[in-house]
């Protein structure tokens, strides 16, 4: 594999005595050696070549040099790794652990890199739902919105008793005039709209939407594909919807009490509903004038809107009083009051639900799922999936080779930093490639209890049945 070297060298002074020089001649180096977990990961649950599976490839095989699945995984990859667009896969196509990655030291082309760079890159994510003359990739966007959901329920050895799918919608600012563009007076920006469904850490779902919509939008057929999808799996485990006031419909609502599913949503507080609880305000005010502390109280009770619900519903109000004024807040739920109190229903189980932003910010923040710069819709939603990969296999390689370790509920900005960001010298001879990685590494031992583990959980999976 060629390098290219400068003999330029860098005056930095004297330490000790010692002339101190720098150049960019080491050879074959890498910043990124810790990568190799990522292909341990991908080994141990075959996410690349699964997402590859959803596409088709009407390129003449004769004539290309980079397969479907060596550019899906270098993309799943390169964002793992911290790289956020195409551009950066110019100089990333010549680093030799993309090349370990991909399996494909040689080319056989002379003018080729091992992987590929911005612009075959770009034809992918221009694919579409059927082959055209100018883009011969296509996808299934059915079979890669299942996937997560099938790591998801893979992940786990026997069915949960219950599960908690968290439903948020959240701002993706536009970087142009791109297709579907709307001004989102609550974000203040020009955006997107995208849907999040998550399981704990598990992603299940990322669907991008125009931000011209109700948050809860598409909602039901969301909810309804992952519930079917993870009932097949998981006939008997009780499901239960979280999501805040954006999703407290009469659409989601009916839906899921037509089809066994529980929900707990947040719900908007208007002067009827505050009217229910003066009492209690009344007793959280003199509470807390008498303690100088915040003081809350509950109340539970059925309750309708007067023209939208089609049945009246079990309402918890948490009437609270802090910082000198009311602050009381509403959620609706189908649980039974048997089955969860009014403080417990607030505090221990609803208000859990706002772990689920710090899911999005990873994804958003760590991996760049916000970074849905191209002109169309689809290419962008493709943008998102891959990104939603990329989040994926970081959560499958938390979950298998970091836990019961400090780094178990670490975010994917610190795995990657810690793990992933290791600079290494590589050789490769005949027989073999040697990761020559820095010994003075502060995760090295880490590192190596995560690679042994990934080693079995992969071993694991290609052992027959």
């Amino acid at each position: 594999m060629p390098t290219e070297c400068s003999a330029e060298r860098f005056d930095f002074g004297v330490v000790e005595g010692r002339a101190l020089e720098a150049a960019f001649d080491g050879g074959l180096v890498t910043s990124d050696a810790g990568a190799l977990l990522l292909g341990a990961t991908d080994r141990a649950i075959d996410l690349v070549g699964r997402l590859a599976d959803c596409f088709r490839d009407h390129r003449r095989q004769d004539l290309i040099e980079h397969a479907v699945g060596t550019l899906i995984g270098q993309r799943v990859f390169g964002i793992a790794l911290g790289y956020e667009d195409l551009n950066d896969h110019d100089e990333l196509r010549h680093d030799p652990l993309m090349a370990v990655l991909a399996g494909k030291l040689t080319t056989r082309r002379g003018d080729c890199a091992p992987v590929a760079g911005k612009s075959t890159l770009n034809r992918l994510e221009l694919s579409r739902g059927e082959p055209s003359r100018y883009h011969r990739i296509a996808y299934d966007a059915a079979a890669i919105e299942a996937l997560p959901v099938t790591l998801f329920l893979e992940a786990h050895e026997r069915p949960p008793e219950q599960i908690i799918l968290d439903l948020d919608a959240t701002d993706d600012p536009l970087h142009g005039h791109q297709e579907g563009r709307f001004f989102h007076g609550y974000y203040d920006c020009y955006c997107y709209l995208p849907l999040y469904v998550f399981c704990g850490r598990h992603l299940l779902a990322a669907k991008l939407r125009p931000s011209d919509i109700d948050a809860s939008a598409g909602s039901v057929e969301e909810v309804a594909r992952i519930v079917r999808q993870i009932r097949t799996r998981w006939p008997f485990a009780r499901i239960l919807l979280r999501a805040d006031s954006g999703f407290a419909r009469e659409a989601l609502m009916a839906w899921c009490e037509q089809n066994q599913v529980d929900y707990l949503f947040g719900l908007a507080r208007n002067a009827r509903l505050v009217a229910m609880i003066e009492e209690e305000l009344a007793a959280a005010k003199a509470a807390a004038e008498q303690t100088g502390r915040p003081a809350r109280r509950f109340k539970d009770f059925q309750w309708s809107t007067l023209d939208s619900w089609s049945q009246q519903r079990r309402v918890v109000a948490k009437a609270e009083w802090t910082q000198g004024e009311a602050n009381p807040r509403f959620v609706v739920t189908s649980l039974k009051r048997s089955e969860a109190g009014a403080r417990q229903l607030y505090e221990d189980i609803y208000c859990a639900r706002g772990d689920m932003e710090n899911r999005i910010k990873e994804c958003q923040l760590d991996l760049y799922a916000d970074r849905t710069s191209a002109q169309t819709m689809r290419a962008n939603q493709l943008r998102l999936w891959f990104a939603a990969m990329a989040y994926v296999l970081i959560c499958a390689m938390r979950r298998i080779a970091l836990a019961d370790t400090a780094f178990a509920n670490a975010t994917c900005g610190t795995i990657r930093l810690k793990f992933l960001k290791i600079g290494a010298l590589v050789r490769i001879s005949v027989r073999r490639i040697k990761i020559a990685m820095a010994s003075a590494c502060p995760a090295a031992e880490h590192w190596g209890h995560a690679a042994r583990r990934l080693a079995d959980a992969a071993r694991a999976r290609a052992a027959p049945v």
